[in-house]
């Protein structure tokens, strides 16, 4: 059973905005660039490490791993955590003859030469969904902030459903899947987003106790044993006492991943703040945020996002989201003037081949999650809106 009761009380005891980074990592043959079932020996290897034994996990396919950085005091205190491991990680992976990729789908390899990994987790995973958990082989970025109180954690969530398409048009970068050209930019939310059951934007759910009947209903109706089969792009986490946005492609240079975190954690106080000062969130139906989904999974920052908070529904330029999101939380952050995705279809239009192009990937990858430099470099302090 899962226990609404006790994660309830999580919630109630948790501390505001401490925050945990998640980044799933493609392991690759480093010559070829395939993907590589190498996720048992190098989590077996990585149990001698006093950091990296409680900081790699697997996530669904043996050719994928997961670096969390567990819970940090704020945002800098949470990336200083993550970069150490992404340090060891890389250096233990080189050590086993493992290159590591940093793309929200892995460009060349076919899903059907994917093993799933032998957890008891991922062994219901593959049992309830069978052909949607061989499909997914994505890798994405998963941003947990604590949240104090249960009502007050649920209607953060409710107030980030309309902001979820904003940050995966920023994160967008997958232009590929099964060695072919997709059309989109994100081609993972696709796979995963519009695969999976209990996913993508919720609905609003208003109250803990309305969430707690959801997972109630679901319990007793065994459409899910544990809480973790709900894959909302946002959720509350019972067991961290976190509000989890999970809607972002993981980042091909650490440098982005490191400024996307920080904005998806003033993102979520921001909420927070608006939620404390009585503040009612938009009463937006999901299928006008999903209209925004699609528009990012398509065209990611090429394209034009609907402004759903305006009081006349109309476009604006996706290349504008960044700064409306700084200006929103007050969070001074700086990305690239091309996401990833743009950077991969501008080499596509002049003509690059999908292993030219993940090889490029590859290459900023090793030398930004790698680096021993980058790994010392502090970030910044947190902006406090």
């Amino acid at each position: 059973m899962i226990d609404v009761v006790a994660a309830r009380e999580t919630f109630e005891s948790a501390t505001d905005f401490t925050v945990g980074v998640e980044e799933e990592l493609a392991l690759i043959h480093p010559e070829t660039l395939e993907l590589l079932p190498a996720f048992e020996p190098l989590r077996d290897a990585a149990q001698a490490d006093d950091v990296l034994a409680t900081a790699v996990a697997g996530e669904l396919i043996s050719s994928e791993i997961e670096i969390r950085s567990g819970a940090g005091h704020d945002h800098a205190d949470a990336i200083a955590r993550q970069r150490e491991a992404r340090r060891r990680l890389f250096a233990l992976a080189r050590d086993q003859g493992v290159a590591l990729g940093a793309t929200g789908t892995h460009p060349l390899s076919d899903y059907r030469d994917q093993q799933v990994i032998d957890t008891a987790h991922y062994r219901r995973v593959e049992d309830g969904l069978r052909y949607v958990a061989w499909r997914n082989n994505t890798f994405s970025v998963h941003v947990h902030v604590g949240v104090r109180g249960a009502d007050r954690a649920i209607r953060v969530c409710d107030r980030l459903r309309p902001v979820l398409p904003l940050l995966l048009a920023l994160s967008a970068n997958s232009p590929f899947v099964d060695g072919r050209d997709s059309g989109l930019h994100s081609a993972r939310t696709q796979t995963f987003t519009k695969s999976f059951p209990r996913c993508g934007v919720p609905d609003a759910i208003g109250s803990w106790d309305e969430w707690a009947r959801y997972v109630d209903l679901l319990t007793r109706t065994s459409s899910i044993v544990e809480f973790t089969q709900l894959w909302w792009s946002v959720r509350p986490h019972h067991a961290f006492g976190t509000v989890e946005v999970r809607i972002c492609d993981i980042q091909t240079t650490a440098e982005e991943s490191d400024a996307l975190t920080k904005l998806i954690v003033a993102c979520v106080r921001r909420a927070a703040e608006e939620v404390d000062a009585g503040e009612t969130p938009p009463d937006l139906p999901r299928r006008l945020i999903e209209e925004n989904v699609w528009r990012a999974v398509r065209h990611g920052l090429d394209g034009r996002l609907l402004d759903l908070e305006a009081e006349r529904i109309e476009e604006f330029p996706a290349s504008e989201t960044l700064d409306r999101l700084r200006a929103w939380t007050g969070v001074d952050v700086s990305l690239p003037e091309l996401n990833g995705a743009q950077r991969q279809r501008r080499m596509i239009d002049a003509g690059a081949t999908p292993v030219e192009i993940y090889a490029e990937c590859v290459a900023e990858t090793q030398a930004t999650y790698g680096s021993a430099e980058h790994a010392r470099t502090q970030p910044e302090e947190e902006a406090v809106p």
